[in-house]
């Protein structure tokens, strides 16, 4: 019985060890954002609004001012940035790119591994979209 505890302890430990130290692939992740309008899933959420250019710049501050998150790719030249910002205690890690073309600005953030991220990557948006207006 031992056996089987200790050997269940290293999976489960190996397995948040995986999460927490896993690298995204930036040609994943660091691709357009598709939509068009607001929309919201299990696991991720879009968000469209009017901007100019220095609501992009605004939009970049907000997000690299985040607790655990950091850009993965892109700059406001390329009118693309993809951030990636990891749980407070697990490490799971969530993706959110901005992109910032012909008078608009498109936030979609979604979740890495699982089916739903209770609200996480909506929250996120809101708090975004709210510190743009």
């Amino acid at each position: 019985m031992r056996m089987f505890l200790g050997f269940g302890l290293i999976i489960v430990v190996c397995a948040l060890a995986y999460v927490r130290l896993s690298q995204g692939d930036i040609s994943n992740w660091h691709v357009p954002v598709a939509g068009t309008q607001d929309a919201d899933g299990a696991g991720d959420a879009l968000r469209v609004i009017a901007a100019t250019p220095e609501t992009f710049a605004t939009a970049d501050a907000y997000m690299a001012a985040l607790p655990r998150t950091k850009a993965l790719a892109g700059s406001l030249d390329e009118g693309r940035i993809t951030y990636i910002t990891r749980s407070q205690v697990f490490g799971f890690p969530d993706y959110t790119t901005v992109e910032y073309a012909d008078g608009t600005l498109k936030a979609y953030a979604r979740l890495r591994y699982g089916q739903s991220d209770l609200g996480v990557n909506r929250e996120r948006l809101e708090g975004l979209i709210a510190a743009l207006q």
